[in-house]
């Protein structure tokens, strides 16, 4: 993928706005300061909007709850968990009924129990399967009891493998890194059904009947390289957890098609981004690449800066992103 311009904003661009949520709508208990206006904006523009989480945690009753008190407004229904598509991923292998042991929190367990599934939290041998998602209560006993039931032959299946999560405090551990544990000591790998996988995104797609999606996400293994597997718009915010390092150094099924600051991006347009030989130019920036050196001259917008940049390095394979010339070039940028 690679950087597109936009002369309009891309909410009139796109029929659905496809957002995720930490990082994006909300920090913690927080509300990203733009988030309330971007999505009110978007949808008097005629996008629909859903929000489409790897968090399994809570029910998207709760979440529509939480988001409407931080003045995004939001209906159950418009909120797609990795909760709802690892349930379905048991549900079409399990028969009805079966026990599936729930490493994870209360939306997980209702959303196994919609499936026509009974939720435990003991590793019997009725156990068919193990389903694992986030939970800011996570036991160690309930973790042993997953690893039980794994090694003893149950179907693993993570909602998501995300590995950090940013909340009030900072970056921390998420259900990825949980899922870890499991497979460290049993030695058998999950079937993940959250994003980059595609179910996440496909009941999005069918809740907002979308034609055209923009999905947007703080996370390039997740929501850029979801976006690449549906073939689909992405945008990359940088208030959550990706760097602009990040962005610079993403391989090439998890390049953004637009950055922005945050989600009010999708209500803007964007600048094209010229290439002139080893030379990639945007508004007052020009960053060229040669001998695997990155440079970056002019002035103006630092995201300007960084879009230039980051054709730059994803137009030439010899660019090393990570090396002094692109660290230099960050600093610049204030990065």
């Amino acid at each position: 993928m690679s950087l597109l311009a936009a002369d309009r904003p891309l909410s009139e661009l796109h029929d659905a706005m496809l957002l995720d949520l930490d990082g994006v709508v909300y920090i913690g208990p927080r509300a990203v300061p733009s988030a309330p206006e971007a999505v009110g904006k978007a949808r008097a523009a005629g996008a629909r909007v859903a929000f489409v989480t790897n968090n399994a945690g809570r029910t998207p009753a709760r979440i529509a709850e939480h988001l409407t008190e931080l003045g995004v407004t939001a209906a159950p229904e418009d909120v797609v968990t990795s909760a709802e598509a690892a349930a379905r991923v048991v549900r079409d292998r399990c028969p009805a009924g079966s026990d599936v042991l729930v490493v994870g929190d209360t939306g997980l367990r209702q959303a196994v129990r919609r499936m026509g599934l009974r939720p435990v939290t003991v590793a019997t041998e009725s156990v068919v399967a193990v389903v694992q998602g986030y939970s800011r209560t996570m036991t160690r006993d309930l973790i042993d009891q997953g690893a039980l039931a794994v090694a003893r032959g149950a179907l693993y299946v993570a909602s998501n493998a995300d590995a950090t999560a940013p909340n009030e405090w900072g970056i921390t551990p998420a259900n990825g890194a949980f899922v870890r544990v499991i497979v460290h000591a049993t030695g058998v790998e999950p079937i993940v059904a959250g994003k980059p996988m595609r179910p996440l995104h496909e009941e999005g797609i069918l809740r907002t009947g979308a034609g055209n999606p923009l999905i947007v996400g703080d996370r390039l293994d997740t929501d850029i390289e979801g976006a690449t597997a549906h073939g689909a718009a992405g945008m990359l915010v940088l208030s959550g957890v990706a760097t602009p390092r990040d962005a610079l150094c993403a391989p090439a099924h998890q390049r953004p098609n637009y950055l922005a600051w945050d989600v009010s991006g999708m209500n803007t347009t964007h600048p094209a981004v010229l290439r002139e030989g080893a030379r990639s130019r945007c508004e007052g920036w020009t960053a060229t690449s040669e001998g695997g050196a990155l440079r970056l001259e002019g002035d103006g917008d630092r995201l300007d800066g960084l879009r230039a940049l980051c054709a730059a390095a994803w137009s030439d394979p010899t660019a090393d992103p990570t090396g002094p010339s692109a660290r230099e070039a960050l600093a610049r940028l204030g990065w």
